[in-house]
Order: structure tokens, then sequence, then C-alpha cells
């Protein structure tokens, strides 16, 4: 296989994955190259993300890493042979890696989980919602590029309108959902269709309401995107300098105890859509 300039996320979390399970059996690179019959600059570079690996020789490396988790060991097997090129690849160059990233992530998610205080998840934004988001960034970017990123950001809404959707969670704060971003009417838009979609099988929304004592679990936003194997889950936060994709274990523990946590304050997914009816009205 070639060397690649760029991994995506993906890939660099298979190679992430690899190395982890390397240091658990306490071998070196070297060491595990031997098995291979390969040198370890071979084994480095998979181990970066640069070079690929086949589903045999990832199944050998397993074995001889004392890998008994045959699940994990499957979905390992399944990242290293998929060569989807989606339609985010269309946005390479025009938009911030991130953001194909990010759709890459939540097209092979068995299931997502949305925590939002401040804007209305991403998935659920209409498209003046979402420009009026992208307009409003400083530095102001340009009307083209705002165009694209609405464009992007509506195309990322195939994995909740596909035929076989991903099941969706969302737990979003009252105040989300009565700051009007783009104005009354958008606002109203907007809420309109977070009740359309409330309204469906796959798509769970649950309000944080303002009434809560006791609450201050602000710091809770987050992308969760779980995978056949709870290992192989990914969080995705925004950063001072961008997206942030964390996948080590301890930390998504930490994050799932999060996530469980508000939901337990959260208001039924039935009351929910009541308070969000009556904001509405006020709009």
């Amino acid at each position: 296989m070639g060397t690649r300039r760029e991994p995506t996320a993906r890939q660099l979390r298979l190679a992430v994955e690899l190395r982890r399970l390397r240091d658990s059996a306490g071998l070196s690179s070297r060491e595990a190259a031997a098995m291979l019959g390969v040198n370890s600059v071979q084994i480095s570079q998979i181990e970066a993300g640069t070079t690929g690996v086949s589903g045999e020789r990832l199944r050998r490396l397993a074995a001889h890493y004392a890998c008994t988790d045959e699940t994990l060991v499957d979905a390992l097997a399944m990242m290293a042979t998929d060569r989807t090129r989606g339609w985010w690849e269309e946005y390479r160059g025009r938009l911030p890696t991130a953001f194909l990233d990010l759709s890459e992530l939540e097209h092979h998610a068995a299931y997502r989980w949305d925590v939002d205080f401040l804007h209305i998840p991403g998935l659920l934004q209409t498209e003046d919602y979402a420009r009026a988001l992208f307009a409003c960034r400083v530095p102001q970017p340009p009307p083209s590029e705002v165009e694209l990123r609405v464009e992007h950001r509506m195309r990322r809404r195939a994995i909740i309108e596909r035929p076989s959707p991903v099941p969706y969670e969302v737990l979003v704060h009252e105040a989300a959902l009565r700051i009007r971003v783009g104005g009354r009417a958008a606002s109203r838009a907007q809420l309109a269709r977070v009740l359309e979609l409330s309204e469906t099988d796959h798509v769970t929304v649950r309000v944080i309401p303002f009434s809560l004592d006791d609450f201050a679990d602000v710091t809770a936003d987050m992308v969760y995107a779980g995978a056949a194997v709870p290992r192989l889950d990914t969080v995705v936060r925004d950063g001072p300098h961008g997206s942030l994709f964390i996948d080590s274990e301890a930390q998504l523990g930490v994050f799932r105890t999060l996530f469980r946590r508000v939901k337990s304050v959260s208001l039924a997914p039935d009351r929910s859509r009541d308070l969000i009816h009556s904001l509405t009205k006020d709009l």
C-alpha cells in the first residue's frame, strides 16, 4: 500500500488502537515486525496511519499481541479494509479537515449522542439557522465559505434521514432553544424542525430545563459517536483551535458518565416536546 500524506481521523484511530494492542502485549515495534517478517519502519508507518494494513495482516498482529477480543479484532479489520470514499471527499481541500473527519465518523457510527447548551445540535439544524451561526463567526468568513459550510452541514443529516438511520439521542438546554439565531422566523422554523424530528422513532430529544435546581454541569457539550465496540467510541468537542477527537478509554468513560448524568435530570421526551411547543408559541 502507498504512503498517505494526510491520514483521516478514522485511519489514525486504527493506527492508535494497533499501537495500544502492541504496548499491552509488551512488544517493541522491532519484535512486532519480526513476527510479520517485515522491518520496524513498516510497523512504525502502520502505527502512524501513513500506511494501511490488510485485514489478514491485522489479524496476524492481533494474534501475536494475544488479543482474544474477537469482536474488537473484527471491528478493527473492518476499519482496515474499508475503502469508502463518501460524499465528504467532495469537500477535501475546500473545508477544514475536521469537517470531513466528523462526517466520516458519523457515517460509520452505530449510534449518536449529543449534548448542547447554547445551540441546536448540527444534525437538527435548518439551513437558515446554520447559515446564521456560520455568518457570525469571528473573523467572519466570506459568503461563499458560509454557503459551503451550510451545504456540508445539511448533507451530514443523511445519517438520520437515510433508510436505515442511526439511533440519535439529543440533550439540549432550554437556553439553546430560546436563543434567537437568525431572527424570529428562523427560530420558529428551527423549533418546528426539532419537533418534527423528535416524533420519529430513531430521534430522541430531551430538554434540560432552566427550572433545575443545583445544576451547573455546563462543561458537558459533546458529540458522542458510538461504535460496534465501546472501546472504539469517539467523543468530539470544540476546542479553541478546532475540533478535538477524544478516544482514550478513561476519557470515554468520563463522557459516558456525564451523558447519563445530564440525561437523568433532563425532561422526558413527551414533556420536552410540550416545552418546545410552548416556546414556539411564544415566538
